[in-house]
């Protein structure tokens, strides 16, 4: 029986980093999480010990705070690219390099009614992410956002699904809609202004989701998904991952009451999910 070393990686993960860049009248900052991948000729490291084409992983923790004071981080994908270059330059047995980049989202904490030049406040629990793979012959750029808590309390309903014998779920024509969005597009090119369309896609998720007339979760993330590649030639395809997060209306009648939908007990588990990537031909 023959044994031979499969698909490998390996690299640095949770690499957690705040750049403050100080200017004259206020300061910027990003906080992100950072994980690199090395895919290459490494076979010799798992089946004879030899790590003599090993960069070690703290040297790639180590890249990461020195090429971060050397540019201004503008964007978690320009710092992703510059990672990649420099990896891929200075290691001829690297293949490929994957870098994953997850960022805390801060806003100006508001002081006098304007924001504070210096002062920020954390923006809830979601995340801007960025994911990026380069090779000698070229990079491919994901962007996206994960942990976007999303809800509507009209314009959603859910009819006409299929039953079988263990169906009990009522049909709705006004129910809570409710996700945590996570997406991830794809660019066509590189030279993109990421900030600008990471902005604009996220702007026009949240727009869809509140004005579209939901017949389904599915529906709408068809029109959510739809909209982003109406509207920026610069992204090939999008996927969207959204949980249904349910609320079921309390029952009062025990209590004499009646509740037409004002009164909804939250529940976390379990939960549907939907998921599907919208492609631009």
């Amino acid at each position: 029986m023959a044994i031979r070393l499969g698909h490998n990686d390996y690299g640095k993960s949770r690499v957690r980093l705040l750049r403050v860049s100080r200017h004259a009248d206020h300061h910027e900052i990003r906080e992100l999480a950072i994980q690199i991948l090395f895919e290459g000729d490494f076979d010799t490291a798992h089946t004879r010990g030899d790590n003599r084409k090993i960069l070690p992983t703290d040297t790639m923790k180590n890249t990461v705070y020195a090429l971060a004071r050397q540019y201004p981080l503008e964007s978690s994908e320009e710092f992703g690219l510059h990672l990649i270059d420099h990896f891929l330059t200075y290691n001829p047995q690297t293949s490929s390099v994957s870098v994953s980049i997850s960022e805390e989202l801060w806003s100006r904490i508001s002081y006098g009614g304007k924001p504070h030049a210096t002062a920020f406040l954390r923006s809830g629990q979601e995340k801007r992410t960025a994911d990026l793979r380069g090779t000698r012959e070229g990079t491919s750029v994901r962007a996206g956002l994960a942990d976007l808590v999303l809800l509507k309390t009209t314009k959603s309903a859910f009819e006409g699904f299929l039953r079988d014998p263990y169906t009990t779920l009522k049909e709705d024509r006004n129910r809570i809609l409710a996700t945590s969005v996570r997406a991830s597009w794809l660019y066509g090119r590189e030279e993109v202004e990421f900030n600008t369309v990471w902005q604009g896609a996220r702007q026009l998720l949240l727009e869809t989701f509140a004005e579209h007339d939901s017949q389904s979760l599915q529906q709408t993330l068809y029109a959510m998904g739809e909209a982003v590649l109406e509207n920026f030639e610069a992204i090939r395809e999008i996927r969207l991952s959204l949980p249904n997060k349910h609320f079921n209306l309390a029952d009062l009648k025990p209590f004499g009451l009646e509740n037409p939908a004002e009164v909804f007990v939250p529940t976390e588990e379990p939960h549907g999910l939907i998921e599907a990537t919208i492609v631009r031909d």
